[in-house]
């Protein structure tokens, strides 16, 4: 049995672990909202550009742009992900879920590049020798637009210069307060099944373009890559925050249930010393007792 001591000093240290992991799921949780500000306001733009993007394929027919993908085209190019995790860690299983899901996709292709977001995918790509073409430092933990034009138009010329066939992204998208999923989403080349026409288009519409439908597209790429790279950004960061957030809160779960262990252990252990004190001081009593009637005895013989 530990002594009271040191029962005092591990409860110590669990009401002060239990102080830090209460402030960091306050600041995840102050950093969850943040992001998610940011994304309502700037997802509706992205997402109306992405929108018009597919409407040109749709009503223009072949433009003839390397967006697209032509039926039956097999490519013996690279395929480019960008995968974002974060950079530190007390946050669940949010980073092996998405490398779990990254390993798996690159098992399905022959050759693949790799453009990483954050610490713990450059590492875990790094000790299996994955084929990583460039890590993009603090980003994880600071997702906003500049960052996001920059990496997308790297990912875009690597795309346009030819050297990998295609873009995908492996990110962790939050669909509520207690759960996220993680997604591999393909941004370029487009294909058939990508345009399909949607709920209220007018698809027999026909619209002119200047100067072509092809310059139309070329111009609206970057923004359109761009916004979804920050969405993903923030999806996972939002993703990363709640899962700070839940790993905290059943930390500090675990921790009021070993105080009050460690509470009854402590008040059993001083009420054993309490009682062995009592004991011996009853005994020390009954001795002295004893000896003074004997001595008692002994002078009346």
């Amino acid at each position: 049995m530990a002594n009271v001591r040191e029962l005092k000093q591990r409860m110590t240290s669990v009401q002060n672990t239990k102080k830090i992991t209460s402030a960091m799921y306050q600041i995840a949780s102050a950093k969850l909202r943040k992001a998610k500000a940011g994304l309502e306001k700037a997802r509706p733009y992205f997402s109306h550009t992405e929108s018009e993007i597919k409407k040109i394929f749709r009503t223009a027919g072949d433009t003839g742009s390397r967006y697209f993908a032509k039926k039956d085209e097999e490519d013996e190019r690279p395929m480019g992900y960008l995968v974002i995790t974060a950079d530190r860690g007390l946050a669940g299983a949010y980073n092996y879920n998405v490398l779990k899901a990254a390993a798996a996709e690159i098992r399905k292709r022959k050759r693949v590049r790799l453009y990483v977001i954050g610490e713990y995918g450059r590492r875990y790509f790094k000790k299996r020798g994955g084929p990583i073409e460039e890590a993009f430092y603090y980003t994880a933990q600071d997702p906003n637009l500049h960052r996001a034009r920059e990496i997308a138009e790297r990912l875009l010329m690597e795309y346009d210069s030819g050297r990998i066939c295609g873009i995908s992204v492996i990110y962790s998208d939050m669909e509520t307060e207690l759960t996220s999923t993680v997604k591999c989403s393909r941004l370029l080349p487009f294909e058939h099944g990508d345009i399909a026409a949607e709920e209220g288009d007018k698809s027999r519409v026909r619209y002119h373009f200047e100067p072509s439908p092809a310059a139309v597209i070329e111009s609206m790429i970057p923004s359109y890559m761009t916004g979804f790279v920050y969405g993903a950004l923030v999806d996972s960061f939002s993703a990363e925050q709640n899962a700070r957030m839940n790993a905290m809160s059943n930390a500090n779960r675990n921790a009021e249930e070993l105080m009050g262990s460690l509470r009854l252990e402590y008040n059993r252990t001083r009420q054993a010393i309490v009682t062995q004190e009592i004991t011996e001081v009853a005994a020390g009593a009954r001795a002295q007792r004893r000896k003074k009637k004997k001595r008692s005895q002994e002078e009346a013989s």
